[in-house]
């Protein structure tokens, strides 16, 4: 199963950060922090955001989506 990140799915949608902060009444902050990494969202968060999107819940992946990976020698 293919997950999406929360900012893949806002982009997919068509969205700016802001226009979804306005849409689930939030600080633009607040989305791209948990676009960052979604790991503590709160869930009526998260679920505004999935029908926001047009996304199941099952399809959005939940963790940290900047994480960098070292390279070992």
């Amino acid at each position: 199963m293919q997950q999406w990140t929360l900012k893949a799915c806002r982009i997919n949608a068509g969205y700016t950060l802001r226009e979804v902060a306005t849409k689930v009444n939030k600080n633009f902050q607040t989305i791209s922090k948990y676009e960052k990494n979604s790991t503590n969202i709160p869930f009526e968060l998260l679920k505004d955001l999935s029908i926001l999107y047009n996304v199941n819940l099952d399809d959005i992946f939940l963790g940290e989506s900047t994480k960098k990976t070292e390279l070992k020698h």
